[in-house]
């Protein structure tokens, strides 16, 4: 489309059916694409931290627990420069232009880490080469996740109808787990020191996300622009024929469109994109308990994952005295439980409702935790009966988890959708990020007084984070359950028929 034609469109507002279209379009092959050619972004996710938390790389570049923290910390700070760089570009650019650019990005820095230089010989715990080498490759590869988990989150909560959506995003963020499961069962050969070199296993590893993620990159380049994207941004044609060409591939099935009448119409404008006060007016004005509530949320799990995944191989090892790879056998059960919460618990997300369901997720989870840990300081569990309570309490904290994106997601407007996952996230991950230090210095401290005291303290503090996430869910949950994205949140380009604007936002 010209720029002539553009800017002739945003001069007065025109009457769309697209939202609505796209709402209420049956389910067919095009959103099976979707959620292929989107949603495996979490599975490479999966892959990094699994693959990252198992530490096989500390023998090769002569890292002790603290370090394996700060590789953690690095990625997840990666991942929160990746997410408030690539954000802003979702909601100004589009969606579609990041597909391949930040899978890409990701690509070569998990890549290049299988390359980082081993331990010079005599090492003695300090700082070299490889071990620099390794982090800033950690820092990327986490830019590149960063920047999936802003623009794709954004992008499927718009091609999804609104009947599915729930239960779509907890499966798609689910799949992180997917991916985890994967790493957990390649490690049990790859970290095998009877069976593959130690300096070989590890750098084996990284390299299975990148293949992954080629066959990804394939499928992407045939999944559209986001057509809400499009006509809120000026470009109400591009939108008309993206939306046609997905109606046109719904019928090829045999399957009848909606009729829709009139009053489902939506009045829009194009604008260009937000500058930080207009940002600010949104999240502080116009909705300040549902910013409350997205980043209460995303704190509440990105410290808990973070902590225990980046160092429960630490655990199971000093604690109970299991080997890397067997550490990577209990880790399949647990994974799994993980990955099982989102696909069994998804469905009641759209029925029972948002609210209850992720107060009620991250209550049960704490509770389960909190009784965990003083099992765990009395001494009364094996690395088995552990585990099988983590499976407990993780099987609700994955749901509820993965919900708290699909929240972020859903109850802002679009011209901010992407800018707001990606606030969240960052400020959720930089809270997360020390985690991995503050758990993996608990456990040095463990081990030096002897003692499982400094860990039961940080199982308490994690359990306590998550109990305040569930009050707060409760308090301030949107029932956003079956609602068009546009209901739950208007557009901020939306106008009357009179030419008037909905919303007022400052300049």
């Amino acid at each position: 489309m010209s720029s002539k034609a553009t800017t002739q469109n945003q001069d007065k507002p025109i009457k769309s059916m697209i939202p609505a279209r796209m709402d209420k379009m049956p389910w067919s092959r095009f959103h099976w694409m979707v959620i292929l050619g989107l949603g495996t972004a979490w599975i490479l996710d999966g892959l990094e931290v699994q693959f990252v938390s198992l530490a096989g790389y500390k023998d090769s570049l002569g890292m002790d627990e603290a370090w394996v923290g700060i590789a953690g910390t690095v990625y997840l700070l990666g991942q929160v420069s990746g997410a408030l760089f690539f954000g802003r570009l979702s909601d100004t650019l589009g969606r579609k232009k990041l597909f391949v650019l930040t899978l890409a990005i990701y690509l070569i820095g998990s890549g290049a880490a299988a390359f980082a230089p081993s331990a010079p010989q005599g090492h003695d715990g300090g700082l070299h080469p490889g071990i620099v080498v390794f982090l800033i490759c950690r820092f990327v590869a986490g830019a590149g996740i960063g920047g999936e988990y802003s623009a794709i989150n954004a992008a499927v909560d718009e091609l999804i109808p609104g009947k599915y959506r729930g239960r779509v995003d907890l499966a798609i963020n689910g799949t992180y787990w997917g991916g985890a499961f994967l790493a957990g069962a390649a490690s049990f050969f790859l970290l095998n020191h009877d069976l593959i070199d130690t300096n070989l296993g590890w750098r084996i590893g990284f390299f299975i996300g990148p293949v992954l993620g080629i066959a990804i990159i394939f499928m992407r380049r045939h999944i559209p622009e986001s057509p809400r994207w499009a006509l809120t941004h000026g470009h109400p044609e591009q939108a008309e024929g993206i939306v046609q060409e997905i109606e046109e591939q719904v019928t090829a099935q045999g399957k009848q469109l909606p009729k829709l009448d009139d009053s489902k119409a939506e009045w829009i404008k194009g604008r260009e994109g937000l500058n930080a006060k207009q940002l600010a007016y949104v999240f502080f004005k116009m909705y300040p308990t549902r910013t409350v509530l997205g980043v209460t949320l995303m704190i509440t799990q990105s410290f808990l994952y973070n902590a225990f995944f980046f160092t429960y191989e630490g655990v199971l090892g000093h604690f109970y005295g299991k080997p890397e790879h067997v550490v990577a056998i209990f880790f399949l059960p647990f994974a799994a439980g993980n990955l099982l919460g989102p696909l069994l618990l998804g469905h009641f997300f759209d029925t029972i409702g948002r609210r209850k369901m992720i107060g009620g997720c991250y209550g049960i989870a704490a509770v389960v935790l909190l009784l965990s840990a003083f099992l765990f300081r009395a001494e009364l569990l094996t690395a088995t009966s552990h585990v099988a309570l983590w499976c407990v309490s993780f099987f609700f904290a994955s749901a509820g988890a993965s919900a708290g994106y699909l929240t972020v997601s859903e109850i802002f407007p679009l011209e901010c959708r992407g800018q707001a996952i990606s606030y969240f996230f960052s400020i959720a991950q930089c809270v997360g990020a020390t985690g991995p230090a503050i758990f993996g210095a608990l456990i040095t401290a463990s081990k030096e007084a002897n003692s499982r005291t400094p860990m039961f303290w940080g199982y308490i503090a994690a359990a306590v984070i998550t109990l305040i996430g569930s009050l707060v869910a409760f308090k301030w949950g949107v029932d956003a359950e079956g609602k068009a994205l546009e209901e739950i949140a208007p557009p901020l380009s939306s106008y009357d028929e009179h030419g008037n604007e909905s919303t007022r936002l400052p300049v």
